[in-house]
């Protein structure tokens, strides 16, 4: 199976400090990739290098054959790649709904020309978009919240939020950046739940966490990352069977 996104090489350094040192793997369409590694391994860098908000050193990264190393995230999302962030920066004076109404690119209501002169064409975007977004949240269970600042959302719903808010870009991948991290079980669930659904219909996942059943319960495959490289690739009970991995987790001999 030929990568979705593939990663060749890359490295980066910030003062002295390699923080990606030739590092390359590779995702799969169809596929939940898990990037899992002990504190300082590279994976927050990876995946800012992924999505373009931080450019390599040397190395290439590729999206669908693609080269795509000097893209720029607005860029990225169009192509059908987007992500989600660790710590979810909301609009939170407006309320779940309108966050998600301003997710969607190239809205005709935007230009001054297009909301004046092409009215009909403006009104039946907004329709659909509004549409749309009241899917997504009744998808994720927010709809009874729709009205309600966002600034209110507990931290597993803004986590809910922000997915849905990469849905209405339409991508083909998606990178979560720790969707476990401060949720309650029932709302980390509830992102299983969601996550898989996505799957099933054809959406890949790239998937930086540090809770292991999280991994265990959604990745197909998983990569290793330590000390800015490949450690080991496979799936999650060969990867935590492997005695490098316990050494790289534990920093003691296995």
């Amino acid at each position: 199976m030929s990568p979705l996104l593939a990663v060749e090489g890359v490295s980066k350094r910030y003062d002295g400090l390699k923080a990606l040192d030739g590092c390359t793997l590779s995702l799969l369409n169809g596929q939940i990739t898990g990037l899992i590694g002990p504190n300082g391994a590279g994976k927050t860098t990876l995946l800012n290098l992924m999505t373009g908000l931080v450019r390599p050193d040397t190395g290439t990264v590729s999206f669908q054959g693609k080269n795509i190393t000097a893209a720029a995230p607005h860029h990225l999302a169009r192509l059908g790649l987007a992500r989600t962030f660790q710590i979810v920066r909301e609009l939170g004076s407006l309320t779940v709904l309108e966050n998600l109404l301003l997710t969607p690119p190239a809205q005709s209501g935007e230009g001054v020309i297009a909301s004046l002169l092409k009215r009909r064409k403006w009104w039946a975007q907004e329709h659909e978009n509004a549409l749309k977004a009241r899917q997504l949240l009744e998808r994720i269970g927010l709809w009874k919240l729709a009205d309600q600042a966002s600034a209110g959302l507990s931290g597993g719903q803004k986590k809910l939020l922000d997915l849905a808010r990469t849905l209405l870009l339409e991508p083909k991948l998606i990178l979560l950046d720790e969707p476990g991290a401060g949720v309650s079980p029932p709302l980390k669930q509830e992102i299983v739940r969601v996550v898989r659904e996505l799957k099933s219909e054809g959406v890949a996942f790239g998937l930086v966490e540090h809770d292991m059943h999280l991994i265990a319960a959604l990745c197909d495959r998983v990569h290793v990352l330590a000390e800015g490289r490949l450690l080991l690739s496979g799936s999650f009970e060969e990867v935590t069977r492997d005695k490098r991995v316990v050494e790289a987790y534990l920093g003691i001999a296995a």
